[in-house]
């Protein structure tokens, strides 16, 4: 897989790939990470890529030149590409976009600044759009990562093992089950003693009880999609 990050400001995304397991997982050939920087596509002397709101408003707008020419050169290099715009203004994110797009062979995903982007950069070249929650960013790098992140996990060998996905949290639409650790008693606080007792078909129902327990409690319109 191929993430090509479009980025005013790629020096803030190419650190979180240097530790844990995507460093592992990019080292290995599992997948490939670029950037491409709309700046280098300027064509006025000051390397300028917003301008001001037009109709009058606050603050202002990532300009479509830049932008249309970067992801022309984009296309022109990969056919295949399905490009990706991260704005608050989109549909929300979720786990099953996260699985789907880790079949892809090669995602970009766009970046952006200031008070948004030109809508026209939108209707010409974005596959799909997503938002990560309700709230704004000062930029889509953030957003970037973590689709990034949750669409590699999906991606196989980047984990390892596949089996920790299967009672991941959104699973079946529920939260993954809360879960412990050694020592089995901790300050006084137990560990609940079916997950002790070695009974794994007791361990599994409990697991999954839990499991809607909580996604009733912090997620109710979960189950209701059940």
């Amino acid at each position: 897989m191929k993430i090509t990050f479009v980025s005013l400001f790629g020096e803030l995304i190419q650190p979180y790939f240097e530790e844990s397991i995507l460093k592992r997982g990019m080292q290995r050939g599992l997948f490939e990470i670029e950037f491409l920087n709309p700046r280098d596509y300027t064509i006025n002397k000051h390397r300028k890529t917003d301008d001001t709101v037009t109709g009058g408003g606050a603050g202002m707008v990532f300009s479509p030149q830049p932008l249309f020419d970067a992801l022309d050169a984009l296309k022109s290099a990969s056919n295949e590409v399905k490009i990706i715009f991260l704005a608050p203004s989109a549909k929300r994110f979720n786990a099953k976009d996260a699985k789907r797009l880790a079949a892809f062979e090669h995602i970009a995903l766009v970046c952006g600044r200031y008070e948004g982007f030109d809508e026209r950069a939108v209707e010409c070249f974005a596959d799909e759009l997503f938002s990560i929650g309700d709230f704004v960013l000062t930029g889509g790098e953030l957003p970037a990562l973590a689709v990034a992140d949750a669409a590699l996990r999906f991606v196989p060998g980047v984990l390892g093992s596949g089996e920790s996905l299967a009672e991941e949290s959104f699973e079946e639409d529920l939260l993954e089950s809360p879960v412990w650790t050694k020592p089995a008693i901790f300050r006084g606080l137990k560990t609940p003693s079916t997950l002790l007792n070695g009974n794994h078909k007791e361990v599994a129902k409990l697991r999954k009880t839990l499991a809607a327990f909580k996604t009733a409690f912090f997620r109710p319109d979960l189950l209701s999609k059940s």
